[in-house]
């Protein structure tokens, strides 16, 4: 599987449920969400935006997409002061734009450019990965941590997700998670 594969297979409308354990807090939460990824022409307004931003020659670009996730967590709202749920709440609805841009001697490997970061929300770069057994590997460095994230298709209609949040110097793992995500298969 290449780069271009890998994304037009991730195409589509995800069911995802997401078990996720945050270290810091001593915490375990679970998520449902709904995530869209749209494959977007590389002409498209906001693709050109990100390669701009980050001073990126378009040409090198392939298979841009957007992805857009709503979700719910049963997370105790108590938990958190009303600034920190706030940030919670933004973190369950969001959009960005991600542009892949393959190394030119190893297209198996590349940037991933975003205009929202997952760790962070800010505009991120990522270092991508994919390998013979068709994981896709992400690792992304941001101001305040350190996200990794492995994505691999069980089925064509199946995929699993691993992420990890580290702290900026790596040496501690502040969240771990899990997730499925199956196809919604009807229109």
């Amino acid at each position: 599987m290449d780069l271009k594969q890998f994304v037009k297979q991730s195409i589509g409308r995800w069911r995802s449920q997401r078990s996720a354990h945050h270290l810091a807090f001593a915490h375990f939460e679970k998520v449902r969400s709904t995530i869209d990824i749209m494959a977007l022409d590389p002409q498209d307004s906001g693709v050109l935006e990100v390669c701009e931003l980050y001073k990126i020659d378009p040409a090198s670009m392939e298979s841009p997409f957007r992805m857009t996730w709503e979700g719910e967590s049963d997370w105790d709202e108590d938990d958190w002061d009303k600034e920190e749920e706030e940030e919670e709440e933004q973190e369950l609805k969001g959009s960005c734009i991600l542009v892949p841009i393959p190394d030119s001697e190893s297209p198996q490997n590349g940037k991933l450019l975003r205009d929202r970061g997952y760790a962070e929300t800010i505009p991120a770069i990522g270092h991508y990965s994919l390998n013979n057994e068709g994981i896709f590997t992400l690792i992304t460095e941001y101001d305040r941590a350190a996200a990794e994230e492995r994505i691999w298709f069980a089925t064509p209609n199946l995929r699993f997700r691993v992420s990890q949040i580290k702290t900026r110097d790596g040496q501690g793992v502040t969240t771990a998670s899990f997730s499925s995500e199956i196809r919604s298969l009807s229109s």
